[in-house]
């Protein structure tokens, strides 16, 4: 067993306890994340307001998918949890092959 597959198998506990509650939280920690968007755009005075907003929806969106990785395990029972409603944004397709030459 390598280096990375121990590292994984002894960060497992902690990746459930964090879905558990991702799911249990997320309004929460939604509203948390928009708010310190908010303070941090207010203290920079919007120069950086593109960059916070990307940031933000990056971290909903990585919340999204732990809150989905928890209920895929056939934990949750949807009840407090953040439901996705389709929020999330697709994936990318794969990036098409050169052309033969």
């Amino acid at each position: 067993m390598g280096f990375l597959d121990q590292l994984k198998a002894k960060l497992a506990p902690a990746k459930d306890k964090v879905s558990d509650l991702a799911q249990q939280h997320g309004d929460k920690i939604d509203h948390g994340l928009d708010k310190a968007a908010k303070v941090v755009d207010k203290r920079t005075k919007g120069k950086y307001s593109g960059v916070i907003q990307a940031g933000t929806g990056k971290a909903k969106d990585a919340l999204d998918r732990l809150a989905e990785h928890d209920q895929s395990k056939g934990r949750g029972t949807g009840e407090g949890g953040k439901d996705s409603g389709g929020s999330a944004t697709p994936p990318t397709p794969p990036p098409s092959p050169p052309p033969a030459p």
